[in-house]
């Protein structure tokens, strides 16, 4: 049985404490940020990464990301170029993660490397996740606290549900605020390239940068987290930009296409994206769990936060 404590004022210091106790001996702790819940073990160490990997059933040429406590702990883990330096100026702590060339001093072990000669580094915005990192002193490694594949979690239930049992230790800091992954971006070449959207826009980066993002390149091995074809999938079979839904399809809703009922959520009844993204695990956990075999997803828009949103239910419609 996985322990499970909800953090208070009273027994923050004492939790976190053991918690950092736990990674330093080699565990598994799932902790909120502001994305997702991460399940993390200390990035230094390949025998504590591969128990990430054990417990989530991934693949181990996927890479993680290294959650770092200050951008000077960032530099000693990857080389950051003029552009990089930017990016973490602008966005650093927060829903951004940049893939950088290795250091040469860098301790995140070639395992969270999946074997690459770059890292993947974030600095999270949440008091919980910072306060660990600094407990524990060294990077963590931290994917979403999921089975592979399946829905990321907002919530220290989610967590549960799918990991009892295999993990140490869950820190329950409340849902998560933003309810997306990370934008990943690697800065590797001349032009910096999107690799995943995520929780910063991507017309924010390019505003930063002065010129448009380079996109991903073709590539059968994943050079970033959450690049895998099929990503983030519920047991129903989703059916995308739907305006209409069947008897036997759930309804995950945006602005009021479908009628309501019982079984439908709106991701943003009013048609904002902020909203809609907060709300896109925690809906989709909730649609399956209600046991129809499919989920019609009505249409949202691209822009904005909308780019992760579809990214993110394109991957969880995709052949398994």
């Amino acid at each position: 049985m996985t322990l499970v404590i909800t953090l208070d004022d009273q027994n923050r210091n004492t939790a976190l404490a053991e918690a950092a106790r736990v990674l330093l001996s080699g565990g598994t702790v799932a902790f909120p940020t502001e994305t997702v819940y991460g399940l993390g073990a200390d990035a230094t160490s390949a025998e504590a990464v591969a128990r990430i990997y054990a417990a989530k059933g991934r693949p181990s040429f996927n890479p993680l990301i290294a959650h770092v406590e200050s951008r000077e702990a960032a530099q000693v883990q990857g080389r950051f170029s003029r552009e990089a330096e930017a990016l973490a100026a602008a966005f650093w702590p927060g829903p951004l993660t940049l893939v950088l060339p290795l250091a040469t001093h860098a301790t995140v072990c070639g395992l969270a490397r999946a074997g690459l000669g770059s890292v993947a580094l974030r600095i999270p915005d949440h008091p919980i996740a910072q306060a660990l990192i600094a407990a524990v002193g060294h990077p963590l490694a931290a994917p979403s606290a999921n089975r592979s594949g399946h829905i990321s979690p907002v919530t220290a239930a989610h967590v549960f549900t799918d990991l009892n049992g295999t993990i140490d230790m869950i820190l329950d800091g409340g849902p998560t605020k933003v309810g997306l992954e990370s934008t990943i971006v690697a800065c590797l070449d001349e032009v910096p390239r999107l690799l995943r959207p995520g929780g910063v826009p991507r017309e924010d980066i390019e505003a930063i940068l002065g010129r448009p993002l380079k996109e991903a390149a073709p590539s059968a091995t994943p050079t970033a987290p959450g690049m895998m074809a099929s990503h983030y999938a519920p047991r129903a079979q989703l059916r995308l930009n739907a305006t209409t839904r069947a008897e036997d399809e759930s309804g995950l809703d945006f602005g009021g296409t479908f009628a309501s009922g019982p079984d439908v959520l709106d991701l943003s009844p009013r048609g904002d994206l902020i909203e809609a993204a907060a709300h896109l695990f925690d809906y989709l956990h909730r649609l399956d769990d209600a046991g129809k075999p499919a989920i019609a997803v009505a249409p949202i828009p691209h822009h904005g936060l909308g780019e992760a949103i579809n990214d993110r239910l394109a991957r969880a419609a995709a052949p398994r």
